[in-house]
């Protein structure tokens, strides 16, 4: 089996000679070298040839291609070499031709590709231009091979440059290798390069569809030569040529500077001497170069177009929008990890801020937004090294950068080197102190983090050792991303028992003595064994002893020491015995009446004696805590119920029956009434507390006037105010036990 890092290289290197198997194929073979076209290799190095594929950046497969291309191409191969993209950033004129086609180029463009940093736009139709032009494409047979990981970001129409290419060519042609392509409109634009110059487009997301490819293209034959057209006369004059330059390809919002133009093609530049934004020229069948420069800012536009009839050309040039100023001031150099202030000058527009990176490589270390303020903080990396700060528009584009030089910062730690398992020891330390630093302890060699502390909690920091004995290792983490300096230390074993009765009986409270480490959330907990989970337990830190409440079942359980309620480091059994748990109770009593209920049982916490129908919820309840007997009110329905002893409230552990004989109420008072008169009522009931006599409206539950039944024999009740039918009632418990009609008149 491969490590990962035999199995990144092993798919770089596949990558590689499967992308040069693509280039050789256009390239010619060793016998045939003289025979094929004049070809330039155009190389991308735009940003975006930063991202990878199968874990690789696409420039690191382009420069391994090449170097293997190299050496299978014999010396007198007319090659050259054509990269964009490698000078500056947002330049569509960054397009250079550094080796010229010839023999005996192999190294020269080893060489150049080797110290290619991509960093710009892409301008691949100008660039394919350019290296057509180098080849003389229109006196001799000229192929150009384009390697673009992306779409168009200069040149509008890709597809109008390569057919007038391809008109103004004697044989020239294109083929394209298009890096994980996915863009509708980037794919569009490639394929029309390939076809109007009848050249073939293969594009790959992954190496099988590069081995098809490859399969596919090695059995294409080289194309013939086209036969040199018949001359035909050209007319003097074949259009009118009007030239614009705008800001934005979608507004058309006209460029606001003065212009210079140049229009190149043919046998000789045009130099158009005035300096406007619509400039007209009559100029001749072919293909044309246009460049519009600022004669504010220097900036630079292109674009290309054909004139193949006598009809009127309009012309458009996009022009790079002038980036800002900015400015950064900062110290020269500065520990590793420390937080320096960073003041600028700049736009200061939305996401607009300030990162510290690699001189050269895209993407950041750290970073703050200029909108935190000015100076701003920014954290250096936790390496020595040199390193750029820069100043981003929008999170998009460099407009200020400066370099920094990051020295050795001082990191220790300080702890001892030994101490027992599950203590708290206190580590001192030396260290950058930026957001998110923290002292970690691990096992050696192995990722992750057995306990933690910021050091923003202190110095010292308390760290608490592991449960298990053996070699660990204190860190101290960079922002929590990198470990800055490391130490060994040794936890060391620690006596762990515990001391508790080996037999007890059901429900008992026990004392359970200790010793161990004694860390946070140490407690002693009851389970069953070899199951995990507890049934009862204490924190070590509420004494030694510690009280455990044994459960209700009989059997074997089992004691046990968890080290910060995570790993048991101790245990011991223990056998819980039976208890005779008894109920005492009449057999049969009145519905609604309070009766002593005498029990035997555990007299654990929160045991209590129940009432409820058999399977059912309780109705009733009084805890064992109040009393030997307690006293139960019973529920008032008349009918059969269970008496129970719940063990905590939790466990049924005994039961009894008992039924509950029906109550009975008479009443007696006058039948009419004046409204708000008193009236007597007498009363035969159980008169059990809240027990009252209440007068309600015929066919309603409420009641307007009562009067509780402790108040007396006879108790007087108010009449209504409001005439009509009502009766009087007896009520214990919310039930009607009996009613009498009363009319108020």
């Amino acid at each position: 089996m491969l490590s990962s890092n035999q199995s990144f290289q092993t798919g770089t290197f596949a990558m590689c000679r499967i992308i040069a198997a693509l280039i050789l194929m256009w390239l010619p073979s060793l016998g045939l070298a003289q025979d094929r076209a004049n070809t330039i290799l155009v190389l991308d190095a735009s940003g975006s040839m930063w991202g990878q594929i199968d874990g690789v950046n696409k420039i690191v497969i382009a420069r391994e291609v090449i170097t293997d291309l190299l050496q299978t191409i014999p010396q007198d191969q007319n090659l050259g070499l054509t990269v964009y993209g490698h000078r500056s950033r947002g330049d569509c004129s960054d397009i250079e031709t550094i080796v010229p086609p010839g023999p005996n180029t192999r190294d020269a463009i080893a060489a150049a590709v080797a110290a290619v940093t991509p960093m710009g736009k892409t301008p691949m139709t100008d660039a394919v231009i350019a290296a057509a032009e180098v080849l003389r494409y229109t006196e001799e047979r000229a192929t150009v091979i384009l390697i673009s990981d992306g779409i168009e970001t200069c040149n509008p129409d890709p597809c109008a440059a390569a057919k007038a290419l391809e008109e103004a060519g004697v044989d020239f042609t294109v083929h394209v290798i298009g890096f994980d392509i996915t863009d509708a409109e980037a794919l569009r634009q490639m394929q029309c390069l390939a076809d109007e110059t009848g050249g073939l487009l293969r594009s790959a997301s992954n190496a099988d569809e590069f081995l098809a490819a490859l399969t596919e293209v090695l059995t294409a034959p080289e194309p013939a030569p086209e036969p040199a057209p018949e001359p035909v006369p050209e007319p003097a004059i074949l259009a009118s040529v009007t030239l614009t330059a705008v800001l934005d390809d979608a507004t058309q919002t006209p460029f606001p500077g003065a212009l210079s133009w140049v229009v190149t093609g043919g046998d000789t530049p045009v130099a158009i001497a005035e300096t406007g934004n619509l400039v007209t020229r009559d100029l001749g069948q072919g293909t044309f170069q246009v460049t519009a420069t600022s004669a504010v800012d220097g900036s630079v536009g292109t674009a290309t177009f054909g004139v193949i009839s006598n009809s009127a050309v309009m012309v458009t040039v996009l022009m790079p929008v002038a980036l800002p100023l900015a400015t950064l001031d900062a110290p020269d150099q500065a520990p590793a990890g420390s937080t320096i202030m960073v003041s600028w000058t700049g736009p200061n527009d939305n996401n607009d801020n300030i990162e510290v990176g690699l001189p050269g490589v895209a993407g950041y270390i750290s970073y703050a937004y200029t909108r935190d303020g000015n100076p701003v903080a920014v954290i250096l990396p936790g390496q020595p090294g040199v390193y750029e700060l820069r100043y981003k528009l929008r999170d998009a584009e460099i407009i200020a950068a400066r370099v920094i030089t990051v020295t050795e910062a001082l990191v220790q730690l300080t702890a001892p080197d030994t101490a027992p398992i599950g203590s708290t020891i206190d580590v001192g330390w030396t260290g950058p102190a930026a957001p998110n630093d923290n002292i970690e302890l691990g096992r050696v060699g192995e990722p992750g983090y057995i306990d933690f502390v910021y050091v923003t909690e202190g110095n010292p920091v308390q760290i608490i050792m592991p449960a298990a004995p053996g070699t660990y290792e204190l860190r101290y983490r960079f922002r929590d991303a990198e470990t800055l300096v490391s130490r060994l230390i040794a936890a060391t074993e620690v006596q762990v028992t515990m001391t508790a009765p080996d037999t007890a009986p059901a429900g008992a409270t026990i004392d359970v003595g200790w010793s161990g480490p004694a860390a946070e959330n140490d407690n002693i907990e009851l389970g069953r064994v070899g199951e995990a989970g507890y049934i009862d337990y204490a924190y070590v830190t509420e004494g030694n002893p510690v009280q455990i409440i044994l459960p209700a079942d009989p059997g074997t359980y089992e004691l046990r020491y968890r080290f910060r309620d995570s790993e048991t480091i101790s245990s011991r059994l223990i056998t819980v015995t039976a208890v005779d748990v008894i109920l005492t109770a009449p057999d049969t009593a009145p519905a609604g009446s309070t009766i002593a209920v005498g029990w035997v049982g555990p007299n654990a916490e929160n045991d209590n004696i129940q009432i409820a129908k058999p399977g059912g919820t309780y109705l009733e309840y009084t805890y064992v805590r109040d009393g030997n007997p307690v006293q139960l009110r019973l529920p008032p329905e008349p009918g059969t119920y269970e008496l129970s002893y719940r063990f905590r409230d939790t466990d049924t552990i005994a039961t009894r029956r008992i039924d509950l004989t029906p109550i009975t109420a008479q009443l007696s008072a006058q039948a009419t009434a004046t409204p708000g008169e008193n009236i007597i009522v007498g009363w035969d009931g159980p008169n059990y507390a809240n027990d009252y006599i209440a007068i309600g409206r015929l066919g309603d539950l409420g009641y307007d006037n009562y009067s509780y039944t402790l108040a007396g024999n006879p108790v007087t009740v108010l009449a209504p105010m409001t005439p009509g039918d009502y009766e009087i009632r007896y009520i214990t418990r919310d039930i009607v036990l009996t009613t009498i009609p009363l009319l108020v008149k």
